[in-house]
């Protein structure tokens, strides 16, 4: 073999290497996992029960699950006991480029019968408790350096100031809710060990600045005596991290794929598997086209903007639905896997690092697992 044959040679493989490495690295799920509070944030302390361990210990244990998978790469804010700044929790997984954050906490209440776990949502919700609890956890600003200049117009001690500053949270709200329903539906399952409490919306400070579809989960309260043991007990840490982990693999497999070689499917715990919910219609179009087919989810928002190119980033073939209050922006529609791929790394070129895929049947929503099948 001559020399520019054996050149051709090593620069095709070269190439296909770097097309290997660029795919495998396309299927990687991130997931950033914050622990709330830390150092000299000690959080909601109740009889030796401490926040800032509990939701530590909670997050490490979601990490050890999830990194289990070889397609889920996780992002941690802190690992150890150190403070982190709210602004900087954000930035870590805005820098990771991250599908996904995850904030975990713990509640409290002066009513030390208050119980149940709440997974918010980045909201502007006029909800007093909502309030309340944003404002408890936002007030974990005053504790950091120089903090009125770094949050200039915003006041710790009421949350609704954040109204006038600027919010990407339409963006990822629909995911967000998605997200947060799965983990507080994963948590009814645990029966009697914690109540559900729902899915609500707040103006959380940690919230705000991530952009991305984002949650912050209350995992109980600890200044609840009997649901505080809980979360202070290996077991109770142990029940509540599979049940946010295995969310957060539900939630991967719905909007993002198994990613091929995964095994993120198999159940994290031994449970009975739950009926599985009748998907909402993705649109409500009676003349939908029958078949399977994929789209690109770009943005949801409560605005409405013209289908100009120029809107999209240069995006052609961009289609919208108003679905509960939210306009879904989706790009181009095959009914290919592999040519759905294609749009998906074209869109996220482009700047739309959230955009996902969606799949129809018949123009019904399906998780992209069955329209797969």
């Amino acid at each position: 073999m001559n020399r520019i044959n054996k050149f051709k040679v090593i620069f095709t493989l070269f190439l296909t290497f770097l097309s290997f490495y660029a795919q495998s690295q396309s299927n990687v799920f991130k997931v950033t996992l914050d622990a709330g509070h830390g150092d000299h944030d000690f959080g909601a302390v109740y009889s030796g029960r401490i926040e800032k361990n509990i939701a530590l210990a909670i997050v490490l244990k979601v990490g050890k699950i999830l990194e289990l998978n070889p397609n889920v790469n996780v992002i941690y804010t802190r690992k150890t006991d150190v403070f982190v700044d709210l602004v900087e929790r954000a930035n870590i997984a805005n820098r990771a480029n991250s599908n996904i954050f995850v904030s975990i906490h713990c509640n409290a209440n002066k009513n030390t019968a208050a119980d149940g776990t709440e997974t918010y949502v980045m909201g502007l919700s006029k909800v007093a408790s909502n309030l309340e609890a944003a404002k408890k956890e936002n007030s974990v600003i005053t504790l950091e350096k120089d903090y009125k200049r770094k949050y200039e117009g915003y006041d710790p001690n009421s949350p609704e100031s954040m109204i006038g500053m600027t919010l990407m949270q339409e963006e990822y709200l629909d995911n967000s809710i998605s997200l947060a329903t799965k983990i507080e539906d994963n948590f009814e399952k645990l029966g009697k060990k914690l109540r559900q409490g729902g899915v609500k919306q707040a103006p959380f400070m940690v919230l705000h600045k991530a952009y991305m579809p984002r949650v912050l989960v209350e995992t109980g309260f600890v200044s609840n005596p009997t649901e505080g043991n809980i979360l202070n007990s290996e077991e109770g840490q142990d029940d509540i991290a599979r049940a946010i982990a295995e969310a957060i693999l539900s939630y991967k497999r719905e909007y993002f794929g198994s990613g091929g070689e995964s095994d993120d499917s198999r159940p994290i715990r031994d449970t009975t598997p739950a009926k599985p919910k009748t998907a909402a219609p993705v649109a409500v179009n009676k003349n939908a086209p029958k078949g399977t087919f994929f789209k690109v989810q770009l943005i949801a928002s409560i605005k409405k903007t013209p289908l100009d190119p120029k809107n999209f980033k240069g995006l052609k073939n961009v289609s919208m639905v108003y679905e509960n209050n939210i306009y879904k922006y989706f790009y181009e529609e095959t009914s290919s896997y592999e040519t759905a791929q294609k749009y998906l790394q074209e869109a996220k070129s482009k700047g739309y690092g959230a955009a996902f895929l969606v799949a129809t049947k018949d123009g019904e929503k399906i998780s992209i697992q069955d329209a797969i099948k």
